[in-house]
């Protein structure tokens, strides 16, 4: 406010001053006499201003052609100067214009116009760190992998854009397959930018694939200091890691290490189904039983699984069916409704030969939950009974057409697995196995398949007598050496449960 009135002020002083001045020209005689060449010129007062102000132009032309002339010499020897600033300026519009419409075109899906438009931009600005990665990107859309390896060789050599070709370059490998240089190049990338969140993830993953459990387990901590990964989940997870290298020492036989491993595994997560029934097999081994016992009910409670039950069973192995059941009381009594319970009571009282109780014990799961397994039993049950080979017959027909029950399916690809593992073998995704229904049975049976419990038999008739002979063995899996609990509980690799239809040749 005061300096645009200091401003106006100052302007009234300078007009004032030059009206006064002017008017004291006017007004005064005499002037100035100028003799050039014998001719003498005399110059009145205001044409003296008039022709000072003339000769000030002049002079000022002159020395801004003067400078001009300087500039144009300078500018051809290749100097900097107004000239080539302006010639500049004009390459520079140009060249920000055919890299945003280098942009544009790539985000249209244009890959031939992206790479056009690129390479007009860089003729322009001369700046490889901003054309080459479109250049790169279009090469890859139009199919040209070569041209796109080339260009993130390039992005390499440049510190500034060092991580970009890297990063390129570890997709591209990724896309043919060539996981062992993609892992080198995820951990180049890795050093660069340990808090991408993306190159954290494709390491994880690539270590986990080549089993290097020990490195993915560096990484996941990485992932947790830089804030990509919520604590509960890297605790479950570094328990994954933990048990997978737990059974990778397993197999090289170093089994003190691999208790060890297994233990530390299921301190870190408990409510992990292998890392407790690993680590409940390692207290086993040790004598120690009843930390085992404390770990697997602990677990059950957590999630009731075949596993956990097996691995239960192998605390005791030589006990009789009726010490059995008195002793898996622990187990059964803590989630008496889950259908895991029921069905281990069901194969608990079978091997028993107690089959009202087993029939008791499952309950309406052959009507509301009828799966393989269900089926499985409640043919045994039947059997057991007295009923006829017709109606155990229905039954394993009925098993034959019904679902799987739960098994280890991938949550991202739904693929299911006959036992856990880390990472899925399909789509190769870590940590991504559940103890779940799949939604669609994992063979696909022929059309009419759902007529074979009425071609091969009734599940209501009991007419038939039933010789002594016939009747199905009620405890098939203690014979000799063998647990009930080990051989009907085992998950997915042993037992009808989860992996394999019944087979009528167990009906004698």
């Amino acid at each position: 406010m005061l300096w645009s009135l200091f401003k106006i002020i100052l302007f009234v002083v300078i007009v004032a001053a030059l009206a006064i001045g002017a008017g004291y020209l006017m007004e005064s005689s005499g002037g100035i006499q100028i003799t050039a060449g014998g001719t003498e010129f005399t110059l009145g007062p205001l044409q003296s201003v008039i022709s000072a102000l003339v000769a000030i132009l002049v002079v000022w032309v002159f020395l801004k052609l003067f400078g001009l002339l300087i500039a144009t010499l300078k500018f051809i020897n290749g100097d900097e100067t107004a000239i080539s600033r302006y010639f500049d300026r004009n390459r520079e519009r140009k060249g920000f214009q055919a890299l945003s419409e280098g942009l544009m075109a790539l985000a249209s899906g244009e890959g031939r116009l992206a790479m056009a438009k690129a390479t007009k931009a860089e003729k322009y600005l001369h700046k490889p760190e901003l054309t080459d990665l479109i250049t790169a990107q279009a090469a890859e859309m139009t199919g040209d992998r070569k041209k796109a390896e080339e260009v993130y060789k390039r992005l390499v050599q440049n510190e500034t854009t060092r991580f970009v070709g890297v990063r390129g370059l570890m997709k591209q490998k990724l896309d043919a397959g060539d996981t062992e240089t993609a892992l080198k190049l995820a951990e180049r990338a890795f050093a660069i930018k340990p808090k991408h969140e993306e190159v954290q993830d494709t390491l994880l993953r690539l270590q986990a694939k080549n089993a290097d459990w020990s490195g993915a387990r560096r990484t996941l901590n990485a992932k947790l200091k830089h804030g990509a990964l919520p604590r509960d989940v890297h605790k479950r997870r570094d328990a994954v890691l933990a048990l997978s290298e737990a059974k990778g020492v397993l197999d090289e036989g170093k089994t003190i290490e691999a208790q060890e491993a297994a233990i530390a595994a299921n301190k870190s997560s408990p409510d992990l189904i292998p890392a407790a029934a690993m680590a409940a097999r390692s207290h086993i081994a040790q004598g120690r039983s009843k930390y085992a016992v404390r770990l697997l009910k602990k677990a059950w409670q957590a999630q009731p699984h075949p596993d956990l039950a097996s691995a239960f069973a192998e605390i005791e192995p030589n006990e009789t069916p009726q010490a059995r059941l008195k002793r898996f009381t622990q187990l059964t009594s803590m989630r008496p409704e889950h259908r895991e319970t029921k069905l281990l009571l069901a194969e608990l009282n079978l091997a028993a030969e107690d089959f009202p109780a087993a029939r008791r014990a499952m309950g309406d799961l052959a009507e509301k939950e009828p799966d393989t397994r269900v089926l499985a039993i409640t043919a045994a049950i039947e059997r057991g009974e007295g009923a006829s080979d017709a109606v155990v017959r229905g039954w394993l027909a009925r098993a034959l057409t019904a679902p799987r029950g739960p098994q280890w399916v991938c949550d991202n690809c739904k693929t299911i697995h006959t036992e856990w593992t880390p990472v899925c073998n399909t789509c190769e995704s870590f940590d991504t196995l559940s103890w779940t229904t799949p939604k669609q049975s994992e063979t696909v049976l022929p059309a009419g398949a759902e007529m074979l419990p009425l071609i091969v038999g009734s599940l209501e008739d009991k007419s038939a007598p039933v010789d002594e002979a016939e009747v199905i063995d009620p405890d098939p899996v203690s014979q000799g050496e063998s647990t009930p609990e080990t051989d009907t509980t085992s998950g997915s690799e042993d037992a009808p449960t989860n992996a394999e239809t019944p087979e009528p040749e167990k009906v004698k």
